[in-house]
């Protein structure tokens, strides 16, 4: 392939990525969008794989490291559940920084990279390797603590280090410092040290970061990393010359660090607050002086009495949260809202940006059950109909229907937009137990006169009332 055709082939990927990421941006054309990226993926590999820079010695090399991915890929696609989505995809993430790693030591000990470069470019590719290793490490270490988190292999509860914004001060400066250090080394070997004390405190910075995030905040953590992982992949384009990557972890970089401001400004926190960590507080520690405590009784329900509601009502808002994803109950749902609609029940969804454990974790989840797209709303779509709704259903959310985040100023989440459940006639929260959410925070939601609490596997309580709405 010659050099002119390869970068037509990388234009016209990078024309299918954007497309790929406008259709993705809305669960009509998400598939289409979906489509868009695989057909610009297979045009890039292609073009790289056939292009100049590859040699006909390269591509057993090639072939054999595709063959043993798409293995694993496929085995992964099988095995992993829609609950374990959220760490595959943190787990993606750390992938993607420990090749920008590798590539960057793989330029940083080839004498050929740089044979043919002026002083001032050979600077310049130095830069490149060090920041691309600098971004690949941290990447790399905080996907790893996420992945930890999210299959709570690692306790999701924030770690706070005394000092820790210090830590990060100092770690900052050693970065610098032999960041400078690198650039006026003569020599491969006088350069090692520096790169690879950097590539430590990277490594550390990662683990530290994302150890200090709480619970609450680990959707945003999510979003962050694809960030990340987008700019580790623009920077590796950079050491290796190739355009369609740059581009490519640019788009990828950038729409996910617009996530991740949308997602901050869903929960009424900074990204830098994020970042600081801190959010999501042990449940079993004392409250903050001043907090409003939940008091009063618990009203319970049981399957039968549910359906009664639904079947009364005229206008029901269902409202997922993780809970409806362990509970893999999402077919039954849709089940129900088949039922309810076919007598005539105006039956909608209420999605909160941070449900779940990943940006549209319960769209996907909706999606799969074939629920349709025109009756799933934004919170921001739905928040005013509340008070005109008979029944609100939550099933399995905690943190994103707290009315403590509007009614109690000294209340972790206050400030936070949440779905506004408790203005309905009747609201019904479906949860296991009275245990707190991801975020560790009570719900006065539970002691209201209004609601009622359905205790049990989401699963088997909403088989229980689909069988007793078919009765």
């Amino acid at each position: 392939m010659t050099s002119s055709l390869s970068t037509v082939s990388y234009i016209g990927a990078s024309i299918l990525f954007i497309l790929c990421l406008g259709g993705l941006s809305n669960q009509e054309t998400s598939r289409r969008g979906n489509l868009y990226g695989i057909i610009g993926m297979a045009i890039a590999v292609l073009a790289t794989v056939f292009g100049p820079q590859v040699t006909p010695a390269g591509w057993p090399y090639i072939l054999v490291a595709m063959v043993i991915g798409a293995a694993i890929g496929l085995y992964a696609a099988r095995i992993v559940k829609m609950t374990q989505m959220p760490e595959l995809v943190a787990l993606m993430h750390s992938l993607v920084g420990l090749a920008a790693m590798l590539v960057g030591y793989a330029n940083f000990v080839d004498p050929a990279v740089a044979a043919n470069l002026t002083p001032a470019e050979n600077t310049i590719h130095e830069i490149e390797m060090y920041i691309g290793v600098l971004i690949g490490a941290v990447t790399f270490s905080g996907s790893v603590i996420a992945f930890g988190k999210l299959s709570a292999k690692i306790t999701g509860k924030p770690v706070l280090l005394p000092g820790r914004h210090w830590i990060n001060l100092v770690g900052l400066l050693l970065v610098i410092y032999f960041g400078y250090k690198f650039a006026n080394a003569h020599s491969v070997g006088e350069a090692m040290l520096p790169m690879v004390v950097m590539t430590i405190v990277a490594l550390l910075f990662g683990v530290h970061m994302v150890m200090a995030i709480g619970g609450a905040d680990m959707p945003v953590v999510v979003s962050m990393l694809n960030s990340y992982s987008g700019w580790a992949a623009a920077a590796t384009g950079f050491m290796l010359s190739n355009d369609l990557l740059i581009v490519v972890g640019a788009l990828v970089g950038s729409s996910g660090a617009i996530l991740s401001y949308i997602m901050c400004n869903a929960m009424n926190r900074s990204f830098i607050g994020v970042i600081a960590g801190g959010f999501g507080t042990d449940s079993s520690a004392p409250a903050a002086a001043g907090a409003v405590q939940p008091a009063g009784e618990v009203n319970p329900i049981n399957a039968t009495e549910t359906a009664e509601l639904l079947r009364d009502a005229k206008n029901v808002i269902i409202v997922p949260g993780y809970g409806m994803a362990v509970a893999q109950a999402q077919h039954t749902v849709y089940e129900i809202t088949k039922v309810l609609r076919e007598k005539g029940i105006n039956v909608r969804f209420g999605i909160h940006p941070v449900a779940g454990r990943m940006p549209g974790h319960m769209n996907v989840l909706l999606a799969e059950a074939k629920v349709p797209y025109d009756i799933v709303f934004e919170m921001d779509e739905l928040n005013d109909d509340f008070p005109d709704t008979d029944v609100a259903m939550v099933i399995g959310a905690n943190d994103i229907v707290n009315p403590a985040a509007q009614e109690d100023p000294t209340s972790p989440i206050a400030g936070m937009p949440v779905l506004e459940v408790w203005k309905a006639k009747t609201s019904i929260v479906m949860k296991r137990s009275m245990a707190s959410g991801y975020a560790g925070v009570d719900n006065p939601l539970f002691y209201k006169e209004n609601n009622r609490m359905l205790f049990g596997d989401a699963k088997k309580m909403l088989d229980e009332v689909l069988t007793a709405l078919k009765a």
